[in-house]
């Protein structure tokens, strides 16, 4: 298996990997325009955007586009992240023009009927209220929120409900053509096609949509960190402690990636050895890396009950501080396995497959052979991995916590535990 790329003459770019031995195939657009890409008043829009494109187009109805696809046995839906956009479907083999046809349709004739608006910002506006009233999904909005305060990397997908409300159909007819062109857009198929039908069927339907975009670049990120509480009535707390991470082309950043596994990545990781299975600390706790086009971001999410908040942090802490100080070469085997066979895996699924082909020609410019990314995790050494352990956890922490949150330590306490001096730029309590 092996991926064909073209690109059409309105700089649209296409990418294919042919997978014969599935009779189906998984399709989508992806776009490098998510919540990143708003600008101040337009909080949320992206994400509303997201779902008003199925709710009708110039020849279809919101009810047509979901029979149409689901008639043939299909699957079609769409999701926004902090930087990219994707609308994707799944069909059989036979009826990839009909994807192609719904998806371009959605893309260039969507009509934002004003009554359909209004009925989609309600429902969004339950989700902002179902997010709030999940302790475990909004401490993930505050600690992205704490990280990067002030900036727009750092705000939730989802927007405010007085911004969500705001919105009419001319804003997202504007965000739309603003921010989607051929150049920031590229259209991947995974299964069983040939890719030159399958770039004549693109071409058909997208071949005139606009070359370039107007839209200005997003802001440049930067890490601040600092401290966010929500005291609540809760049975548990949910606690996030992070640093600064790696961005996606930086040379750390697959190194951050295993260090995350070979610290929380499964029942065999440091973290989940020390803090739940040895001393009961937590029913839950892992830790992730997350890597963006230009910053990163580490943390360490860990659910608990109040009784044990103030021993379980410092015992976090110090599992982050002896990594910096000895790794031994068991553990990194153990991460860079799982992290291989993950990738394996996902070869797998076609549509696994479709969206890390797209993430990386967005990210950067074509797509990366297996062999390349085997060849990184090889290179990985201990002593690599724990002097990047050393320099992340000695940075600036974040700390979130929801629920009850009364015996967590002070952020400087937890700072200094780290070996740290600096205090945070802000500290914010709620309860």
């Amino acid at each position: 298996m092996s991926v064909e790329v073209s690109r059409l003459s309105n700089g649209l770019t296409v990418a294919t990997e042919t997978i014969p031995h599935i009779e189906s195939v998984a399709l989508g657009v992806w776009v490098k325009s998510g919540s990143r890409n708003e600008r101040q008043e337009e909080h949320g829009i992206a994400h509303l955007l997201e779902h008003m494109a199925f709710k009708g187009t110039g020849r279809r109805s919101a009810w047509q586009i979901a029979s149409q696809i689901e008639d043939v046995g299909g699957e079609i839906n769409a999701a926004t992240s902090v930087e990219t956009t994707s609308f994707y479907a799944r069909v059989l083999d036979t009826d990839v023009p009909l994807a192609i046809d719904i998806l371009a349709d959605i893309l260039t004739d969507s009509k934002f009927d004003p009554a359909e608006l209004e009925r989609e910002q309600n429902v969004i506006l339950q989700e902002i209220g179902a997010a709030y009233d999940t302790p475990d999904d909004i401490v993930f909005d505050h600690f992205t929120e704490t990280a990067f305060r002030g900036q727009r990397i750092g705000r939730s997908i989802l927007g405010t409900p007085d911004t969500v409300q705001a919105f009419t159909s001319a804003q997202l007819r504007g965000f739309m053509d603003r921010q989607y062109a051929g150049d920031s857009m590229v259209v991947v198929a995974a299964g069983n096609l040939k890719h030159d039908d399958f770039v004549r069927e693109v071409e058909k339907r997208l071949g005139s949509f606009r070359p370039t975009s107007g839209a200005e670049a997003p802001e440049q990120a930067s890490y601040v960190g600092g401290d966010f509480r929500e005291d609540r009535d809760l049975m548990d707390a949910q606690v996030i402690l992070g640093f600064e991470g790696r961005a996606y082309h930086v040379r750390d950043f697959y190194a951050s990636q295993v260090l995350s596994m070979m610290l929380g990545g499964g029942m065999s990781s440091r973290l989940f050895q020390e803090v739940r299975e040895k001393r009961g600390l937590c029913y839950s706790v892992y830790a992730f890396h997350w890597g963006f086009s230009d910053t990163g971001i580490f943390g360490v999410h860990a659910a608990t009950g109040k009784s044990d908040l103030a021993e379980l942090v410092p015992v976090i802490v110090d599992e982050l501080r002896r990594s910096g100080e000895s790794i031994l070469p068991e553990e990194l085997d153990r991460a860079r396995a799982q992290y291989r066979a993950g990738l394996l895996m996902s070869r797998e699924s076609a549509a696994s497959r479709a969206s890390q082909i797209a993430r990386q020609l967005l990210l950067y410019g074509r797509p990366i052979p297996m062999e390349e990314l085997i060849d990184r995790l090889a290179a990985l050494t201990v002593d690599r991995l724990a002097d990047l352990s050393h320099r992340m956890f000695s940075g600036v922490p974040t700390v979130t916590a929801v629920g009850p949150v009364s015996p967590l330590a002070s952020y400087d306490s937890i700072s200094q535990r780290l070996g740290g001096t600096r205090s945070a730029g802000r500290t914010a309590a709620i309860g």
